[in-house]
Formats: C-alpha cells, sequence, structure tokens
C-alpha cells in the first residue's frame, strides 16, 4: 500500500476495496470516541475482514482501552466465514508479530467428550442435565468436608485406565486391544476410560476433576488451560477438545476460563443477549474493553425479541407443582413422627435462603391452580372456535388465545384471574426465589442427574408479573402435538400449552446491552433504511447519550455489466390477489410466468416466495414447465438442508424453490458459479392476523408512529433484499437479480420500492412482464460478448 494505514499490518489480503479502508477508518474512529459504526455492506463487500481488522486495530492499539474483538452472529455459515478471515490475517501477519488469538464459542454438546462419543451415558440430548449432575456430585467429593481431593480423584480416574490397559482387559471391543481402554475423542486418546468414574460409589467425572485440579488456590482458571493460546492462534471447538481432553480436562470449562484471555471471542447472539448465558458464562465481555461486532444485524432485532421473551408450558407447571410437593413432603412426615434426615436437610436449606415453608405450599397452590385456569380457558376456546375438536384432535393446528387485545394495552386476563383469587405480588414476586431453593434440596436429595423446572417457572412468573403491558404482550400459545397417555377428552393429548411473555418492543434491552460495550460495528447486507434500523436496535438512545453513530451504505463495486438487476411489474403477490395455492388466476399465472421465464435459462436458479405453502405450489408448477430439475426446500432439519444444498450444487443446473423466511436464502455461500439467478416473488409479511403480530404492531405505533411499515414491511424487504443478493459475491460473477412484485416496481399505497436503499433503486428499474424475457436475452448477449 501507498501510506499504510496503522491498521494494514492487521488486513489479511495484499490490497482493501476502497469500501474496506474506508469502512475500517470509520469504525476505528467512532470506537475511539466509544461509539459504533452502523455498516450496510453488498454481499463480497468483505465486511468480516473489515470489522476483524478495525477491532484488532483497536486491541493491538497500545493507547486503546480495547482488550477483545467479541463478534456475535446468527449464522453458521458466517461464523465459519469470521474463524476463516481470521485465519487468514494470522497467516499474512508481519514476521515478529504474535498471532491473534481466538475462541469459537460452542454449547456443552459440541465439546463434552462423552457427549461427542455417545458414552457413559451421555448424549447430545442430555448432556446439559448429566454435565450438572456430575459436576455437582465432583464438586461435592472435593468441597469442604467432602470424601476426598481432586489430586486422588483424577490419579484414581487414570490408575483405572492404567490398570485395565496392563491387565489387557478392554473396556471396548476386545479385538481392538488395549488401546480401546482409552477414551478417544475425534480419534485423540485421553487419559481416562470410556465410561465415567465412581468414588465411593460416587459417579463423577474425571476431565472435570482435572480441570479442578488444574485450579490455583486463587481460582484464577486461566492458570487451569493446559497450553498457551496466544501460540495457537484460533481455536475452534474441535481444536479445543483435542487439547483440553487429550490433556484430561474438562473441554467446556477451558473454554469458559478462556473467554476473557483471548483477543477474538466469537459466539452467537445468545452470548451476548441472553440473561442466563451472559450470566453464567460470558458476563467477562460486557464491558467496555469490549470492541463488538454484530454480524448479520438485520436479524439483531428479531432474534433478541425471542431471547427477552419467555413461556412457561403447562408440563413444565405440572413439574414445577410436583417439584414443590417433594420439598414439603419430608416436612409433613417429620410432624407425623416418624425420624427423617431429609426433614433436616430440607429446614436447614430453608433457613438459609430465608424461605418458609408457607410460601413454598403458597406458591405449589399457586401453580396448581393456574393450571386449572389454563385448562378452563384452552377448553372454552376450542368448545367455542372448533365445537367438534374431541372428535378431530388429529386435525387441529396450532393456535394463540390472547389474554387482552392485542391492540389495546392493559393488564392481561390471567394477572386479573389470579388478583381476583388473591394471589398477589408476594406469591408472584417469591416464586422465582422458591423455584431456586427446591432446585438446592431436590439436587440434595435425589441421586440422579435432572433439570428442575421449578427455577425456570419461578423466574418467568416472576417477569410476568413485573414486566409491564404496554411492551409486553402475554397470550397462550397452543403447539400441535399428540399424546397418547393424555385422557381421551382432554386437550393435552393434541396440545402443548404455554403461557407466553412476549416483547414487542426489544430496542431497550439491545440498546442497554450494546451500551457496555466500548464501541464496534453493527453490519448486514440489508440494513436500510438506517434510520428505522437505528430506532429498533436503541442506537439513537445511545447517540442522545452522546455515543456517536456512524453510518456507511456501500451498494456492489463489482463491474454493473455483469449482472441484471429487473423490478418486474407483476401483480401485487399478496394473499387477497393470489388466493390459496392451485388456485389458478392472473396473478398467479403472471408470477410464474416470469419465473419460469428465469428458471429455463443456464445455470442454478434460486426462487424465494412469502411461504412453504407457496413454495410447494411454484416447485410443481415449474416442474411440469421446465426440462431442469426442480428441488424443493421444506421446514425440516440442518442436516436435510444441507443434504437439500448439495444436490443443488452438484451437477447441471437446477432450480431450488424456498420459502424466503426459511434458511436457504440468508448467510449460504453461493460463490462462483453456485448461483446464475435469484427470483423473489412478492414480500415477505408474515401473517397479520396473529393477536402476537398485531401486538408488535400496536407496540411499533406506540413508539415510533409507523408499527406496520417498522415492524412488518422493513424486515420483509431486507428478506427479498438478502435473497436477491446471494448471486453477486465477487468481481467475475455474473447473474440475474429479479424482485417479482408491482411494490418493488412503482410507488403505490402499498409499495415498497422506498425502502431500497437510494442505489439499488437506481440500479432495479422497472420491467413489464412482457419484457422480461426481451432484458434477459439482452442480459445473456451482453455476457456473452464480454471477454472472459
Amino acid at each position: 500500500m501507498t501510506d499504510s494505514p496503522p491498521w494494514a499490518d492487521l488486513f489479511g489480503h495484499p490490497e482493501p476495496y476502497p469500501e474496506q479502508a474506508d469502512g475500517i477508518d470509520a469504525a476505528v474512529e467512532a470506537a475511539d470516541d466509544g461509539g459504533f459504526l452502523a455498516l450496510e455492506g453488498a454481499c463480497g463487500t468483505g465486511k468480516t475482514m473489515l470489522a476483524l481488522t478495525a477491532g484488532l486495530d483497536r486491541v493491538r492499539d497500545p493507547d486503546s482501552d480495547f482488550e477483545r474483538v467479541f463478534v456475535l452472529t446468527s449464522v453458521k455459515q458466517q461464523l465459519r466465514q469470521f474463524e476463516t478471515d481470521l485465519r487468514t490475517i494470522n497467516g499474512d501477519l508481519p514476521e515478529g508479530y504474535d498471532p491473534v488469538s481466538g475462541l469459537t464459542l460452542v454449547g456443552k454438546a459440541d465439546v463434552c467428550p462423552y457427549a461427542r462419543e455417545n458414552r457413559g451415558g451421555i448424549d447430545r440430548e442430555n448432556v446439559y442435565e448429566r454435565c450438572e449432575g456430575l459436576r455437582e456430585r465432583t464438586r461435592n467429593l472435593v468441597g469442604d468436608g467432602g470424601a476426598t481431593t481432586t489430586s486422588n480423584l483424577v490419579s484414581e480416574a487414570r490408575s483405572q485406565q492404567v490398570g485395565l490397559m496392563d491387565s489387557g482387559t478392554d473396556a471396548g471391543s476386545p479385538a481392538d486391544g488395549p488401546a480401546a481402554d482409552y477414551l478417544s475423542v475425534d480419534g485423540e486418546p485421553t487419559p481416562y476410560r470410556p465410561d465415567t468414574e465412581e468414588y465411593d460409589d460416587v459417579e463423577f467425572c474425571p476431565f472435570y476433576a482435572g480441570f479442578l485440579d488444574d485450579l490455583p488456590e486463587d481460582g484464577d482458571p486461566a492458570e487451569a488451560v493446559p497450553f498457551d493460546v496466544t501460540e495457537l492462534g484460533h481455536v475452534d471447538a474441535d481444536e479445543l477438545v483435542r487439547l483440553a481432553a487429550g490433556h484430561g480436562s474438562c473441554p467446556h470449562s477451558i473454554m469458559g476460563a478462556l473467554v476473557p484471555e483471548v483477543e477474538v471471542v466469537i459466539g452467537n447472539y445468545y452470548h451476548a443477549f441472553d440473561p442466563v448465558t451472559t450470566g453464567t458464562f460470558t458476563g467477562a465481555l460486557l464491558d467496555d474493553s469490549t470492541f463488538v461486532v454484530c454480524d448479520e444485524a438485520h436479524m439483531l432485532e428479531p432474534r433478541v425479541r425471542d431471547l427477552v421473551s419467555d413461556a412457561v408450558a403447562d408440563a413444565s407447571l405440572r413439574d414445577a407443582e410436583n417439584e414443590l410437593t417433594r420439598v414439603v413432603q419430608p416436612l409433613s412426615f417429620e410432624s407425623a413422627g416418624a425420624e427423617s434426615e431429609d426433614a433436616a436437610l430440607v429446614r436447614g436449606e430453608l433457613a438459609n435462603a430465608d424461605v418458609t415453608v408457607e410460601e413454598i405450599e403458597a406458591v405449589r397452590e399457586f401453580y396448581a391452580d393456574l393450571r386449572g385456569e389454563l385448562d378452563r380457558r384452552v377448553t372454552a376456546h376450542l368448545d367455542r372456535e372448533r365445537p367438534d375438536w374431541r372428535a378431530s384432535m388429529r386435525e387441529l393446528d396450532d393456535e394463540e388465545i390472547p389474554l387482552r387485545d392485542p391492540e389495546e394495552p392493559g393488564e392481561d386476563e390471567i394477572t386479573t384471574w389470579a388478583d381476583r383469587e388473591g394471589y398477589g405480588e408476594r406469591v408472584w414476586a417469591r416464586a422465582e426465589q422458591v423455584g431456586a431453593v427446591v432446585k438446592r434440596v431436590l439436587d440434595s436429595l435425589e441421586d440422579e442427574d435432572k433439570q428442575r423446572a421449578a427455577p425456570g417457572v419461578g423466574r418467568t412468573l416472576n417477569a410476568w408479573y413485573r414486566e409491564g403491558h404496554t411492551d409486553f404482550f402475554r397470550a397462550i400459545e397452543l403447539e400441535r402435538t399428540f399424546d397418547e397417555t393424555e385422557p381421551p377428552d382432554s386437550w393435552r393429548r393434541a396440545y402443548n400449552a404455554r403461557l407466553a411473555l412476549h416483547n414487542c418492543l426489544p430496542s431497550e434491552p439491545i440498546g442497554d446491552r450494546l451500551a457496555e460495550f466500548g464501541g464496534g460495528v453493527l453490519m448486514s447486507a440489508t440494513l436500510e433504511p438506517m434510520d428505522l434500523f437505528r430506532e429498533v436496535t436503541g442506537l439513537d438512545h445511545l447517540a442522545e447519550r452522546g455515543r456517536p453513530v456512524v453510518e456507511r451504505t456501500y451498494g456492489l463495486s463489482f463491474p454493473a455489466e455483469n449482472r441484471a438487476s429487473l423490478a418486474v411489474d407483476a401483480p401485487k403477490f399478496t394473499h387477497q390477489n393470489r388466493g390459496a395455492p392451485g388456485e389458478e388466476n392472473p396473478t398467479r399465472l403472471a408470477h410464474l410466468d416470469a419465473t419460469a421465464a428465469v428458471a429455463r435459462r443456464d445455470g442454478n436458479v434460486l426462487v424465494g416466495t412469502p411461504s412453504y405453502a407457496e413454495a410447494t405450489w411454484m416447485a410443481e408448477s415449474l416442474s411440469a414447465r421446465l426440462d431442469k430439475p426442480v428441488l424443493l426446500d421444506e421446514s425440516s432439519g440442518d442436516r436435510e438442508t444441507e443434504s437439500l444444498k448439495d444436490d443443488f450444487f452438484a451437477g447441471e443446473g437446477k432450480v431450488l424453490v424456498t420459502s424466503l423466511r426459511g434458511t436457504l436464502t440468508e448467510g449460504v455461500d453461493y460463490r462462483g458459479d453456485r448461483l446464475a439467478a435469484a427470483v423473489v416473488c412478492g414480500v415477505p409479511i408474515i401473517n397479520t392476523a396473529r393477536p402476537q403480530t398485531r401486538a408488535v404492531i400496536t407496540a411499533y405505533d406506540r413508539r415510533f408512529e409507523s408499527g406496520f411499515e417498522t415492524a412488518l414491511t422493513v424486515p420483509a424487504v431486507r428478506k427479498a433484499r438478502q435473497a436477491v443478493g446471494r448471486v453477486i459475491r465477487g468481481p467475475d460473477e455474473r447473474g440475474v437479480r429479479v424482485l417479482l412484485d408491482a411494490r418493488y416496481a412503482r410507488d403505490s399505497w402499498n409499495g415498497v420500492r422506498e425502502y431500497l436503499p437510494a442505489h439499488e433503486r437506481e440500479e432495479y428499474q422497472p420491467v413489464s412482464p412482457d419484457m422480461l424475457e426481451v432484458a434477459l436475452d439482452r442480459f445473456e448477449s451482453r455476457s456473452s460478448a464480454t471477454p472472459e
């Protein structure tokens, strides 16, 4: 570079794009003042490298107070991109530079040696319950008054393995020989047997004992890490397991110890916004020495809304009631004259927690009556809306029963009922404390690994009573299931029910959490309109408090002749215009004709529709018209989605039809020739009939005076832009991007063209349906005449 900027040595490529250089400088300047950069950059802009370089420049500057970069992303593909770019940075550092230390945060299921190998009675389904139980028993064995020491536990575990190996006994398959006595994780041997260990008939985790044994007396967890992370560069989950488990220490505990020690931490939104996760795992990152990077920030608002909302399931209420009963039972036996050590334990725990037996009984009675009220309300609703529901349980759909008028904020009916029944503030407020002490008592009384319901139920019901009724909406949610163990005339045979507490306006918790960081970058390919993004994420409140917010919007800088961007003036693909899937009418025919015109061209074509039902209709209709294979993405798990992607990328050109609310239109890398065109049919606005959606619109109307546009229209346009943004990701790529709906093409009373950034409004020129083929032919002719 000429006149290289201070961050040049940390930039992982020979030259930045002009937009990258400008964005890095803007982010650095904003962070120096305690502020944030709100960045929209088209796919291929290099946002990942931009954000890492800016953050690391602040971390490595001796005059800066920043100590680490904390990356948050909601898409696994993007998490991998940050890992890749960090390794690129380390691979290109000048001689004499220490490698940038990094760590990827994952869940226990991804790093527990037993869960990864499905040994010790631990698998990915029960790993959290089993882990907590094993840790508790391990601590009890070595704590004050414990039966032994961590050193002894580790020695016993290692000697058990060595003894088996020396004797030739095989804990695994006899044909495998002595090597099978080791638990191996991904081929890496550990010092322990394939199953958990016991000491005096108490099961414990030798890996956790190994971590505790490595802890120094001052308790600094970093001292227990058995490797020098500063020399390793980035450590992902596989490397962490190899290094920790191979040493005989708990990988998850090592991960927690490393969180405040590395220069780059890569995680997801849970790690910054979920109250439980930050309270137990990542709290050390929430201060002004952290430079935060929020990737895919257009998803920040809906994801955080889910994280700061909560619910209590009917089954959880039942389990919590049973747990409270088990706690007071020993006291009942004692009153009858029976000798009970359990009763003494319960009384001791209650005394230490300042919780009375009467409070536990009051909360237990409340839970029982609350389940009864829930039963009455669900039964009455079904009797009213579906009088024949008992005879047609397998045909029922998911439902939502509002507990107040969604468009008129006010007290919910459950709170009103509880007050009428005499369950006042004392019961609601003490439910959380009662739940916590019940967990401690049962963990001592019962020798089993089990997730307790009472703490979560108490915490959520406390919030139910505490939170306001304007920004929060309460409802009963019915999720379709079928449980033959329930009585045949009960709705519980057909439904799981939840008392749901929805945060309609998460801008305050988002802004408050961002304020804890020293500065950073919030970025996405689709943030515009920027003023609305600033409002709903709380950035405006930060700016009012003197925290600067800088904006940058970068369009595609790649050659314009390599792409055709078309806004087709087809009939609006609204529910009213198109009718039900399969109905033949001019709107459906126009969209099918236009989509087929694009889809029959060479190469892979991605088609996004407003829903999976519409995707099914489109895929079936295209299959009848095209010679190319047509693949349908249905709502499914990660494994099925990955398999579908592999099929799409393999071989000759195909058409992939999906919902714009699915996972294939955001964060997926369609690099190179993987995608020749993308078509978006309609504007994917979510169903406005749901009570929760109406409550969100009302809350936004009261706060921003643009509820429908802010809460629904703008996010829908961002999803459409994400889909068409998959096509062009590099300077040599060519492709077609089609927004198919009159609302994109021209201004109207419900048009969305105004929500496209200025550079896209200029590029997506309106095209009539009868001119679409002409426009495609013109682009193909231009492309074939362009030298490779």
